[in-house]
């Protein structure tokens, strides 16, 4: 019996982190769209770039990264990037090519040799930022996806971000004490050619999900190579983006990682580096502002109760009566579950952020 488009969203608010909102979706979706592989990514709301965690169903995880590659420096039709900011973001490859798909370069070098007929892609977005992409693939012999499919899988996506931005406010514990830089060397192939020992510590926090296999012995998932790329991509077309995520480890320490492509003396583009390092709370705070879902305004004010101003001084500051001051106070105690500017304070800053541990304890892996 096919479910229906509520049911379904119930059910996937139900898990409890990315991974298992993926699995869910997975296990239920294709009742109602039915389909032979899948990725499930989740994004950097900010950059618009793969992060933690990714599922891959029926896909080898080192497949993963050769079909970003085609994303980033090749294929033309259906890119994430730009179904991120389309009216309707979702498409299908059938439909976008008018039933040519031999015009898209993934299709060619990717998906016809492994036998897939079409594919259907999603960008889980609210409030205009992309936070998971949606791969779904149908082999040769199966009929192509219909518009009844893509306007089902359209409905799914803004409660299925909103659900995945949710989980930025869920505290995991993290009981390591790591504080140095991890730094990887990718060549222009994109194969890892060097690794610090903090970027090995690093690598074995990662949580589960497809990866390259390096020569090097070393596990990189898609997310951490991904950047390498992405940075890569960027010096190629001269860009001024930026190759960064942010993304939490098996233990819920929040991580960013960034990449920058160097170039040789002649100007040839080099070896790629990636940083890989604890986040800094600048980085952490607006992941988590999104996650409760204050306005702008109800920003301004946190912004200023964390800096100690008094409701006198946050009306001065934005230029607001008191009185409505204290209802935006109100309004934000009541959307983190507060009843103290202290609490507030550390719902948002310090609960989520374990303060770094003295330099003479050491660090660990």
């Amino acid at each position: 019996m096919a479910i229906g488009r509520d049911e379904l969203i119930s059910r996937a608010g139900r898990a409890d982190s990315p991974h298992m909102l993926f699995s869910t979706l997975a296990t239920q979706l294709r009742r109602v769209v039915p389909y032979d592989a899948a990725v499930w990514r989740a994004t950097d709301p900010d950059t618009g770039m793969i992060t933690s965690p990714i599922l891959a169903e029926n896909i080898e995880g080192h497949s993963c990264a050769v079909y970003w590659q085609y994303e980033l420096f090749t294929e033309k039709i259906n890119l994430f990037r730009d179904l991120a900011l389309a009216p309707v973001p979702v498409a299908s490859l059938w439909d976008s090519t008018g039933g040519e798909p031999g015009r898209s370069s993934l299709y060619r070098g990717f998906l016809a040799p492994r036998g897939v007929h079409d594919e259907l892609r999603a960008v889980l977005r609210v409030d205009g930022r992309p936070h998971g992409y949606v791969s779904l693939f149908r082999e040769k012999g199966r009929p192509e996806f219909s518009g009844g499919e893509r306007r089902f899988l359209e409905e799914l996506g803004t409660p299925i971000a909103r659900r995945l931005r949710s989980y930025a406010k869920y505290r995991t514990e993290d009981s390591g004490a790591m504080t140095g830089t991890g730094l990887l060397l990718f060549d222009a192939e994109g194969a890892l050619v060097s690794a610090n020992d903090d970027a090995r510590r690093y690598l074995e926090e990662m949580p589960e999900g497809p990866a390259s296999l390096t020569a090097l012995g070393i596990r990189v998932p898609l997310w951490v190579h991904g950047t390498a790329m992405r940075a890569r991509a960027i010096a190629q077309q001269h860009g001024r983006d930026t190759a960064r995520i942010r993304m939490r480890s098996r233990t819920g320490r929040w991580l960013v990682c960034h990449a920058s492509c160097l170039r040789e003396a002649d100007g040839r583009l080099g070896v790629s580096a990636v940083i890989i390092e604890r986040a800094p709370i600048s980085e952490v705070t607006p992941l988590i502002v999104q996650a409760y879902e204050l306005s702008e305004r109800e920003l301004d004010v946190t912004q200023r109760v964390a800096r100690g101003l008094s409701t006198n001084g946050i009306s001065e500051e934005l230029h607001l009566s008191p009185h409505t001051v204290r209802d935006h106070i109100k309004a934000i105690f009541e959307k983190l579950g507060v009843s103290s500017r202290g609490e507030l304070v550390g719902k948002l800053f310090t609960e989520h952020y374990e303060p770094l541990p003295p330099r003479s304890t050491g660090r660990r892996a």
